[in-house]
């Protein structure tokens, strides 16, 4: 079923586009560039996030094939539409030496498995506890915010090896990290024989 775009998406985007070149990103590259810079009205992100194209192909048809998509809370799970997403924020618990975010991600990750997509824009320490784990995701969007440890995690992220979308500086948030993934469920998915194009 195609997506329809309301007007002021559309109009929103024209003028996105007329300040911001993202002819030169790849396909779905440019997909998440444009759509987190529209969810945030911040240019900056341009040249802020890092990912790759390969690894967004890889993801793109994972999450169409159906893998679970996995969020640290609930404001970034409200901004994913057209698909259902995994929270356990609600059951978690903190503890010593565990936040309730990290205890989060546990939780999940023992209902998952591998193979999903996971989408952190709140918690750095969700992160922090996703890379203790061998959780073998499909896709990790790293964008969590803040002033301690957001930068710090996002770094570890990218040096990780996991396939990722992340972002250099201490901005990101919940909007920004359902907007990545957003983008990813509105591309197209290509016939069998083609590529993303």
């Amino acid at each position: 079923m195609n997506r329809v775009v309301h007007p002021i998406e559309q109009e929103s985007y024209r003028r996105l586009r007329a300040r911001l070149d993202t002819s030169h990103f790849p396909p779905l590259t440019r997909a998440v560039v444009e759509r987190v810079v529209h969810s945030a009205a911040d240019l900056e992100y341009a040249s802020d996030l890092v990912m790759d194209e390969g690894e967004l192909v890889a993801a793109h048809a994972a999450l169409h094939a159906g893998a679970p998509v996995v969020t640290d809370v609930e404001m970034v799970a409200a901004g994913i539409t057209r698909r259902e997403t995994v929270c356990r924020l609600g059951e978690a618990k903190s503890g010593a030496s565990l936040t309730r975010s990290a205890h989060a991600v546990r939780l999940a990750y023992e209902e998952v498995g591998p193979g999903a997509l996971w989408v952190i824009g709140c918690a750095p320490t969700a992160l922090e506890e996703l890379l203790a784990l061998d959780v073998s995701p499909a896709l990790v969007v790293g964008l969590p915010v803040g002033f301690v440890g957001a930068a710090e995690s996002k770094a570890a992220l990218r040096e990780s090896g996991l396939p990722a979308v992340s972002n250099v500086s201490e901005k990101g948030g919940s909007a920004v990290a359902a907007a990545a993934l957003n983008a990813l469920l509105y591309h197209p998915v290509p016939p069998a024989s083609e590529e993303i194009l």
